[in-house]
This record gives structure tokens, sequence and C-alpha cells, in this order.
């Protein structure tokens, strides 16, 4: 293996050995797993030299055919000047990490970038202390920590209108679980956050953000462009959309709202009218509701063409022609019912609710006493509003960083 800090101010030669220049720079581009080097900046007494990587000879002895071409511009990315010591994100650890070094491998005349070295093994390396200080290690019974990181779980960071935006777009970021992208969002900067909202699609933006710290959300949401912000705020359910336009500004609050589509501002600003300690304030309005003279098997059809989110499918609720709340149905109950059996004699009349006014706190407490999965909310006439569920009491009774640790404790 050869890793950058072993390539970087060797001497560049010749066929006849006569030196060109030192190696400044490697180039790659962005489209392979482990990119291929495609050429070499080599800086001589005459100037900056590119030389191709189809004339380089041996990378071990950085020996070239000919001398390359003087004008010093190509296009890629420079591994020392846009990767070493920047950030980059370790999709595999879900974290964001700096490059202390770069790792290559020859084969077969190519040079490929196959690694990172995030750890304290590459800072000894660049200061070429790493191997007498390995030597001491073993001496006494320990190995030094190895912080290799295989490139194809890398995604690099660009940010700024100064900084060299890579092309690698953020495809391995999106493959990850949304808490992980939120995590991994929280560690960056404020421009490097931008980016990647920006560059993820829209449902996965959505779910990450919901995922962010809930101080930090209206200030992604700031910095974006108001039609992607707007539109990541329309994937979102009703309920995380207005937690998180809440926390902005009136007038910013007003121009995203104005910029979403109609169904799902109203349901935003109908949330938004009630006070964020209530029922109504943590509530969601996406929910299931269906007349009682509908039969099971027509029921299920509706949940098919409906596709609720799972959160929202836990019941269906029962709702008269002025639309109040009248009775509920599980969905194990529906699939065991009779296809023609009707929701009016398969739902159960005593139904769990709660008004909008209602505190918050109160809410919780019935949810966990009963141990529902949600609990429909109404107003003061008995009409169906909205929905609390289990997950909203879960953040509400638990604080989010205790919640993901307590997660991650459950998954290891």
């Amino acid at each position: 293996m050869l890793y950058l800090s072993g390539l970087l101010n060797r001497r560049v030669v010749d066929e006849s050995g006569r030196e060109i220049g030192k190696l400044k720079d490697l180039v790659i581009t962005a489209r392979d797993q482990f990119p291929l080097v495609q050429a070499l900046v080599v800086a001589g007494r005459d100037g900056t030299r590119i030389v191709s990587a189809a004339d380089v000879l041996s990378y071990t002895e950085l020996r070239v055919r000919g001398e390359g071409r003087s004008d010093g511009m190509i296009d890629g990315i420079h591994v020392a000047r846009d990767i070493q010591d920047k950030q980059i994100v370790d999709t595999h650890g879900a974290k964001v990490v700096r490059v202390n070094d770069l790792q290559f491998s020859e084969n077969g005349g190519a040079l490929r970038l196959v690694g990172a070295d995030v750890g304290v093994r590459g800072l000894l390396r660049r200061l070429g202390v790493e191997a007498p200080l390995e030597r001491v290690a073993t001496a006494v019974g320990r190995d030094l920590p190895r912080g290799i990181i295989p490139w194809h779980l890398v995604e690099p960071i660009a940010a700024g209108p100064a900084a060299v935006r890579l092309t690698i777009p953020h495809q391995k970021l999106a493959l990850l679980h949304p808490a992980d992208i939120a995590d991994i969002v929280e560690e960056m900067t404020a421009d490097e956050r931008r980016t990647v909202f920006e560059q993820l699609d829209v449902e996965t933006a959505a779910e990450a953000l919901a995922e962010v710290e809930p101080e930090m959300q209206a200030s992604v949401l700031a910095d974006l462009p108001e039609e992607r912000a707007a539109d990541i705020l329309e994937e979102m359910g009703p309920d995380e959309a207005a937690d998180v336009l809440q926390d902005l500004p009136v007038e910013r609050r007003d121009e995203l709202i104005d910029l979403m589509q109609k169904d799902e501002s109203e349901d935003v600003e109908e949330l938004l009218s009630y006070d964020e300690n209530t029922a109504g304030g943590i509530m969601t309005t996406n929910y299931v509701a269906l007349p009682g003279s509908l039969k099971a098997s027509e029921a299920i059809d509706k949940l098919r063409a409906l596709k609720p989110d799972p959160e929202s499918a836990y019941y269906l609720y029962v709702i008269d022609t002025q639309d109040r709340l009248v009775g509920v149905v599980s969905l194990r109950d529906l699939v065991v019912a009779s296809p023609d059996e009707r929701l009016a004699d398969i739902m159960n009349k005593q139904v769990l609710k709660a008004e909008a006014h209602t505190n918050k706190e109160e809410v919780a407490a019935i949810i966990a006493k009963y141990d529902l999965l949600a609990l429909p909310i109404v107003d003061q006439k008995g009409r169906l509003i909205g929905a609390v569920t289990v997950d909203d009491v879960v953040e509400l009774m638990l604080p989010r960083g205790w919640r993901k640790r307590s997660m991650r404790d459950v998954v290891g």
C-alpha cells in the first residue's frame, strides 16, 4: 500500500532518472467506488506540470515518461488540496471524521484511492514517527490503533463559495437511516448542512430534518432557499412541519407557508393555532377516518388507496355524517372481520379521546396508562380533528438525546 504522506514532495523523475520536479498532488475522478488516479501534479523549477497517469511508469519510484504538459490545469479532485485535512462522512460508522492521510493501491500499473486514514497513525505517519512509535508500542505489548475507512464507505463534504465542490453526489449519505443522517449533520458547519439538505432527495431530507435537534431544525430551514425549504416541509408530517415553523421568525414562517401546497399549508396553519403545550399542539392531522356504513372489505380497499403512514394506520376512526368520533377499529379487528361486516358493527364505541386543549402531559399519561398506540383528539363538539401517536409521547417524555442512546442500546 502507498500513502499520500509518503508520496508528496518526493522527486519525480523521467526515464533517464533526471528529476523534473516534486510531487505536489494526485488527481482523481469520482466515478468509481475506488477512484483511479488520473494525473500527477508536479512542481518544477519552471512551474507546475501535469503528468497523465498513462505516462507513469512506476508510482513506487515516481518515474514517468516525458515531462508532462506545463499548463498546470486539470479537471478532477486534487486529493491533497481537496480531501486531506478535510472532513468526510464515514457512512458505515455514521459520523463526521477528519482525513489525516489517504491510502492508495497500485495494481497493473494503475493507482487507486482505496481508503481514508482518520486515525492517529495517519498523523504519526505524516510526522515521520509512525515506525519508531510502533516499535515502542510493540515492546510494551500494545498496538497503535488503525483508522482506515474504505473509500466506498466515504462521503466527502463540500460547502461554501470558496471550497472546491466535489462532484460526488450525496448518494451514500441518502442510504443511511434518517436518525444517522441527523447525527452526522449535527456535527457539520452551517454551510455543510445546507449543502447536504440541498442535495438529498426531498423525502430523505424531510425524514432527516425531523430527526435533527429541535434547536437546529429552524436554523437549517432558515439557511435553505425558500422553495427548497417549502418542498421539505410539504414532505414532513403536518405536526413535524408545524414544530419546525414554530421556531422561525413570523415573516419567514409566513413566506414558507405561502409557498406550500394548499392542503399541506392548511393543516400546518391549523396546528400552529394551538398552544404547543396542548394536545392540539402535538397532534398530527394524518389519521384515517371512515364512515360506519363502510364494509370491512371496502375499508381495506380504502386503506390500500390511501397508503397511510404506518404511525397513522394503527387505528381506523369511525365518524358520523358530522365528522363526530363515534368509534374505533383496530387493524387486527378489521383484518379478522367478515368482509361484509360494517364498521359500525365491529367498532369499539368506548373510545378513549382527549380535547384539543387538553394538557399534553395528561395526553401522555392516558396513552401510557392504557397502552395505546394513538389517542384521537376532538374539538368541543366531538368532531375528530387529529391524533397523538405513541411516537409523539416518547418524544415528550424522553429527551431526544436520551431516546437515541436508548434505541442504540436496544439495537446493540
